[in-house]
């Protein structure tokens, strides 16, 4: 007799390959393999960790209040986003928690506790979370311009392995307006260096989560000197394929593991403490967001900004471009 295709339908996801697949034709066999690895990599690596993160947050807050997070009922979802609206996360955090749940149960075979909410309890409720967080004043990371962080570099004194390291972070942070994500995502293979610099490809992206990759120009810099600074650390690193920047153990040792996003923004909150910037205001955000409000400053266009950010929607830049030129012109020049 011969199997029905949609048979393979009723293979939960979580069990064994070799026994799922059992009395399937080899070659069926195969190409349900290959439609579940293409699945595995419809969101990008750190998309899913993020899920990972969320979906275990959720389940532990269910667990606690004796609630089933899988499948969970619509009320059970709004409780939760609104605890996390109270404990102060921001709405765009909160939307991901959302997305991570919906992820989770259509992994499991479940629909999606927001696509079976006849009254749009979980709906209204992140509406109402959003218009809320509206009215509050925004709590952005500061920018970091080039002489701060120049002051900075600096402070990171020594040949050690890790002060090298953290130079190189930090001048390729800002000359390259990477995300934290992304400069913990890059390879030695991102590199290509040129003449008058470096090519950095970026094959992972929030604005880029297919994967198809975005090439930046990164200068050599007469002040940060980005390029320079990497290739000092390329000299201790070595050429063996991996990560770009490796992170250190709890013994302060370097692995040769990847930096965790974390790490980052520790390392740029530490250096500015270490020369007088308020730690709680900065980030590794700060990095990007002092990029672009150089750029700003300089009277850079817009393509050539959006070239650098990879940024989809102009509005962000322009957000940038206004508060560079907040004092340009100004209508009371000529009488205050």
């Amino acid at each position: 007799m011969t199997r029905d295709p949609r048979d393979t339908a009723l293979i939960p996801e979580t069990e064994d390959s070799a026994l799922a697949i059992r009395g399937i034709a080899p070659r069926l066999a195969d190409e349900i393999e290959a439609a579940r690895s293409y699945r595995a990599r419809s969101k990008a690596a750190n998309t899913v960790r993020a899920y990972d993160s969320d979906w275990q947050q959720f389940e532990g807050w269910c667990w606690q209040r004796e609630l089933e997070p899988l499948p969970a009922v619509s009320e059970a979802v709004a409780t939760y986003l609104a605890a996390l609206a109270q404990a102060g996360r921001a709405d765009s955090t909160i939307a991901r928690h959302l997305a991570a749940i919906a992820w989770r149960h259509r992994q499991a075979g479940e629909v999606a506790p927001q696509h079976r909410d006849p009254r749009d309890v979980i709906a209204d409720t992140l509406a109402g979370i959003r218009r809320e967080q509206r009215a509050r004043p925004t709590r952005k990371k500061t920018a970091i311009l080039a002489a701060d962080l120049a002051r900075m570099i600096a402070a990171a004194e020594g040949q050690s392995s890790r002060a090298v390291r953290d130079r190189a972070v930090m001048a390729l942070g800002l000359a390259a307006a990477l995300r934290r994500s992304e400069l913990v995502a890059l390879q030695l293979a991102d590199l290509e260096l040129v003449r008058e610099g470096l090519k950095l490809t970026i094959r992972h992206s929030k604005t880029d989560q297919e994967g198809q990759g975005q090439v930046i120009a990164v200068p050599s810099g007469k002040v940060l000197k980005p390029v320079a600074r990497l290739n000092a650390w390329l000299a201790i690193r070595g050429g063996e394929a991996g990560p770009l920047f490796y992170g250190t153990d709890a013994q302060g040792k370097m692995t040769d593991q990847p930096m965790s996003d974390r790490a980052v923004a520790r390392l740029i909150q530490r250096y500015a403490e270490k020369v007088g910037l308020d730690p709680a205001v900065v980030g590794a955000h700060s990095l990007r967001s002092g990029f672009l409000t150089e750029a700003a400053k300089a009277g850079a266009s817009l393509p050539k900004m959006q070239e650098v950010s990879r940024q989809k929607k102009v509005e962000v830049l322009l957000g940038y471009v206004r508060d560079a030129a907040l004092f340009e012109n100004h209508a009371g020049d000529s009488f205050l």
